[in-house]
């Protein structure tokens, strides 16, 4: 659907990190950015009861269409993460949200750039994931993050870490860069962020379990 985010490399990654958990029915979980609705069908046909989540229209929308063609039952909310779900606590909540820097400190309020465009460092929605989800997971409760290495893998353990979950690198790909990063290359140099000659992204999965 038109403004929402297609399934690319980072979405495989999360859905091989998802299938190492071993979802079986009974165990419930959170996505948390849901974009087109991909991993919560993935996850949903691993036999977990599935809730997502997006502040997009366009994307609950997507969601529930999906869900729907692939005859699996998902609960979707629309709401600014998880707040969208207030009380609930989960086995399981898994994200891939907007992480490429952009000149702009605020996130765009419409448009495609809402699915990635998050802030001057792309940190914008990771922080607040690292904070508001360590709360919903249940005892051993696993999060399961995506994002890019542009935006400091480091940062996330130690935010995860200091949140009470044991946290670590997962998975880590290398990618060409796409439309966006090269359209901001200039920039991105001048920010630090992308060195001289680099023509790839890294690209990490992020696991963190609660202790």
């Amino acid at each position: 659907m038109p403004g929402v985010y297609a399934p690319q490399s980072d979405t495989l990654m999360l859905a091989a990190a998802l299938r190492r958990e071993g979802l079986c029915p009974g165990m419930e979980v959170l996505e948390v950015c849901a974009g087109s609705g991909a991993l919560a069908v993935f996850a949903a046909r691993l036999g977990a009861s599935v809730t997502a989540v997006d502040v997009g229209r366009r994307a609950v929308l997507s969601t529930r269409i999906n869900a729907l063609l692939a005859g699996r039952r998902i609960t979707v909310r629309r709401g600014d993460l998880l707040a969208a779900v207030p009380d609930r606590t989960f086995d399981l909540v898994f994200c891939n949200p907007p992480y490429v820097p952009a000149p702009g400190e605020a996130a765009p309020a419409r448009g495609a750039a809402r699915a990635w465009d998050a802030g001057l460092d792309g940190r914008l929605l990771v922080d607040r994931v690292c904070a508001e989800a360590p709360a919903r997971l249940r005892p051993h409760g696993v999060l399961l993050m995506v994002h890019s290495g542009l935006c400091a893998a480091d940062e996330t353990l130690l935010r995860l870490e200091r949140a009470g979950l044991r946290a670590s690198v997962v998975d880590r790909a290398h990618i060409p860069f796409g439309p966006v990063l090269r359209a901001r290359l200039p920039w991105l140099r001048r920010r630090g962020l992308v060195a001289p000659g680099q023509r790839t992204e890294e690209l990490v999965v992020i696991r963190g379990e609660k202790r």
